[in-house]
């Protein structure tokens, strides 16, 4: 199969008809789309991605009124839930919710609940939009590898793969969606994202979920949006001085190295310290970092703060092994 990078959204929306993958941008990063009431084309997202079928995907609404079609909104939390989407859709907030019938069992690994979003990049709005109903789309990569955030990175991962990626250009918040669950009146925040804790907590109190053995939502696998390269998290580049013939690169924060000479290659997430550029580079430069035939990538921990909660779930999931 030759895989094609084009602009064209009618070949795309042609395509998800007929039961086929096309790569998408979202407002997060690049996801691989397929129809997601169809188990069959679902199924080639797991192949195409070498994806564990034991990882529930996200489903894409084409509006706020098909909500009420693939999830029974609990009565309790209706009001809340309502509240929320009213604020953060469309946009990067993913909420899991009880499922009904049609939606297979593929979708959310036999789970009784599937987690949803509205995307609110226009490319991917206007495509689900025009197709009319639910697409499933997890990040556009191989499974476990750093998501992609341009259409050369999916090419990069699904070459040969798929038939077509739909280019719009780098994406904007450059991590994946928040994803919470709505239970009894509060909010449990299953993967942290663009959507912090701050503006949720104006709706519910927050719980946060860590360390949970039990999947319940995509995106909780311990080791996960990992490069090839063997990463370490460091608090500074200072205190870490690599051994002598080491080609190790540094994934700095803020421009803070002082020794960049010490390092084969170094990328700085922000010169400004600013945790949303921060958030929009960090899968484009560690995918830099990992084309450089490194030994290690060490990347320098970032304020647990705001975004920067979220920045280091990503690092701290990449640098399990």
């Amino acid at each position: 199969m030759k895989t094609v990078i084009s602009t064209d959204r009618d070949a795309a929306v042609e395509l998800l008809r007929n039961g086929e993958l096309v790569a998408l941008p979202t407002e997060t990063v690049y996801g691989l789309a397929a129809k997601a009431l169809n188990p069959i084309p679902v199924a080639k997202i797991f192949e195409a991605k070498e994806r564990p079928c034991f990882d529930p995907l996200i489903v894409h609404l084409p509006n706020r009124d098909w909500l009420g079609r693939i999830v029974d909104v609990p009565a309790g939390d209706r009001q809340l839930i309502g509240r929320l989407g009213d604020k953060f859709w469309p946009g990067p907030l993913t909420i899991v919710l009880p499922k009904r019938e049609i939606v297979p069992d593929i979708v959310t690994a036999g789970l009784d609940t599937v987690a949803v979003r509205l995307s609110a990049h226009p490319v991917f709005a206007e495509i689900v939009g025009e197709l009319d109903e639910p697409l499933a789309a997890p990040s556009a990569n191989r499974f476990g590898r750093v998501s992609p955030t341009t259409a050369q990175h999916v090419l990069d991962e699904l070459d040969g793969r798929i038939p077509l990626i739909v280019d719009a250009g780098p994406t904007e918040h450059g991590i994946e969606s928040t994803i919470v669950a709505v239970r009894d009146g509060r909010i449990a925040v299953l993967r942290r994202g663009p959507i912090t804790h701050e503006p949720l907590s104006e709706f519910a109190d927050i719980v946060s979920v860590t360390g949970t053995q039990r999947i319940s939502a995509p995106g909780q696998l311990p080791s996960h949006y990992a490069p090839t390269t063997p990463l370490r998290l460091i608090d500074n580049a200072e205190a870490f001085p690599p051994q002598k013939n080491r080609r190790v690169g540094l994934l700095a924060w803020s421009g803070a190295s002082r020794s960049p000479q010490a390092f084969a290659a170094v990328r700085n997430l922000s010169d400004r310290g600013d945790l949303r550029e921060a958030a929009a580079n960090l899968f484009l430069y560690l995918r830099e970092l990992d084309a450089l035939d490194l030994e290690l990538i060490v990347a320098e921990r970032v304020p647990s703060r705001g975004l920067g909660t979220a920045i280091m779930d990503r690092l701290e999931r990449a640098s399990h092994r």
